[in-house]
């Protein structure tokens, strides 16, 4: 876990072009613990931007802890994105709105919309 405590909040690049129609991983710090598989309980830091406005809508960073939940509750983006990520690693997934909250108008605010996140990995059970 060492370098984890010093890590801050993410800043996130401007993307050029358009989004992206199918999930785009890319490790920004390849970590060297243990590695997530599909089903885990992930504990993680993240922050999510929207794609086409960069507005931040949500961060575990503002709230100051950590979060820690199943894999199987997530949206698929996150489902297919985290497996393979190794504990201490940090990576960007740009989420294309069907592996996010659906297509615009199927009640979610995020609705729509392609969605980045940066997460960092910090514990996989």
């Amino acid at each position: 876990m060492e370098g984890m405590t010093e890590r801050t909040k993410p800043e996130f690049d401007a993307p050029e072009g358009p989004a992206p129609s199918e999930l785009v991983i890319r490790d920004i710090i390849v970590g060297d613990g243990a590695e997530a598989k599909p089903g885990d309980t992930v504990t993680v830091h993240y922050a999510g931007v929207e794609y086409d406005t960069g507005d931040e809508f949500d961060s575990s960073w503002n709230r100051g802890e950590s979060i820690q939940f199943p894999l199987r509750g997530l949206i698929q983006g996150w489902q297919d994105g985290i497996p393979g990520m190794k504990v201490g690693g940090r990576r960007e997934l740009v989420i294309p709105p069907h592996l996010a909250y659906g297509p615009a108008g199927a009640g979610h605010f995020l609705s729509g919309k392609s969605l980045i996140f940066i997460i960092d990995l910090i514990a996989v059970a």
